[in-house]
């Protein structure tokens, strides 16, 4: 029996805290109740069928405890989430209603055919075990699933403070890429180079670069901005680039008038669009083309052609890190990041218009 007990002692460490916890509250009790209904006083009598019984229900029991916390890891990682509690309850307590009758009838059958220790079937004894079963899946799925749920619920809760303080940031950043001394003296080299020359332009430039900074400091006001308002930013955004580099840059905009009321976090063009700027060659021979259009399930999507720059770009990491953070505090699908040779694209999810 030692090596019968070694061999499922090293299986139990193996398997989740949460499990190992049925193990200490039912066992102690369950695995006696179940052998005495078994072989009677018999088995309280005779101290070797009292310890030959109990290791060997026990070992059967380890080795169903196994493969319920086997199959209870899968159901785990298809509904992991505290929002699909229901899903992964229900699915649990089939699991254990279809695995422990098995490893409950499988045994008693075998002692019945070479009547172990003496036993003898009882329909009354194996009724009652069925009955107390149920009991203690309906116990051990309660303690798994309240176990789980507060674990779940208490890093939820750390994630949300985590991606508030992203958010945060992400927009403190944005706002001071655009303040930042480099930033303006461009945007005034470019600005000062118009107004002698091209004082219509320069009185426009102004115009889009007041719009730009007016959004900006707007951006702490909610949490959502429509498509149209992010495109409409987006546009000054541009027209400030389109200044700077002239041909060098495109910017193609499709297929978004079915969604211009639909809502996405604020700055996040912007983002993307910096970065492909930051990351990029930008020239007259070689013009970047940032595209922006919609598809036919409701998700934005924003590529530009690749044409790397060949030295290492200094990044703070503003852009696709703190984009994702966004989404996910606002419980939203995370955006999918893709690039080839030729493209790098970024699909993100748009959220129904107000009141929808």
């Amino acid at each position: 029996m030692k090596p019968i007990v070694a061999f499922f002692a090293r299986r139990l460490a193996r398997i989740r805290p949460q499990t190992r916890w049925h193990f200490v509250l039912l066992y102690p009790w369950f695995i006696p109740l179940i052998t005495y209904w078994l072989l009677g006083m018999k088995y309280l009598q005779d101290g070797w069928i009292f310890v030959s019984a109990t290791t060997l229900n026990l070992a059967i029991a380890s080795c169903c405890l196994y493969t319920l916390d086997l199959l209870t890891q899968r159901v785990v990682r298809q509904y992991p989430n505290l929002g699909q509690t229901w899903q992964r309850v229900w699915r649990l307590l089939l699991v254990f209603m279809l695995v422990t009758p098995l490893f409950i009838l499988g045994p008693i059958a075998f002692y019945d055919y070479i009547h172990w220790f003496g036993y003898s079937h009882n329909p009354d004894s194996t009724g009652r075990i069925l009955l107390i079963n149920i009991a203690a899946n309906l116990l051990s799925v309660g303690i798994d699933e309240s176990t789980y749920s507060l674990k779940k619920w208490r890093e939820n809760t750390i994630e949300k403070e985590q991606l508030k303080k992203i958010n945060l940031q992400s927009q403190f950043e944005s706002l001071k890429s655009q303040v930042n001394p480099h930033f303006l003296f461009n945007s005034l080299n470019s600005l000062s180079s118009l107004i002698a020359d091209e004082p219509d332009r320069a009185e426009q430039f102004v115009d889009e670069m007041a719009k730009v900074y007016r959004y900006l400091l707007q951006t702490n006001e909610s949490a959502l901005t429509s498509l149209e308002a992010e495109l409409d930013f987006i546009q000054s955004y541009y027209h400030l680039l389109k200044t700077r580099y002239g041909s060098g840059i495109q910017l193609e905009v499709s297929g978004v008038d079915s969604y211009l009321d639909y809502q996405l976090p604020p700055l996040t063009l912007q983002m993307l669009v910096e970065n492909a700027v930051k990351h990029n060659v930008i020239h007259a021979n070689k013009p970047l083309l940032i595209e922006i259009r919609t598809t036919q399930v409701g998700r934005l999507v924003v590529r530009n052609n690749l044409q790397r720059k060949t030295g290492r770009v200094a990044s703070n990491k503003v852009g696709i890190t703190n984009i994702v953070a966004k989404y996910r505090l606002l419980s939203q699908s995370d955006p999918i990041v893709s690039a080839d040779d030729q493209y790098f694209t970024v699909t993100l999810p748009l959220l129904n218009p107000v009141g929808v």
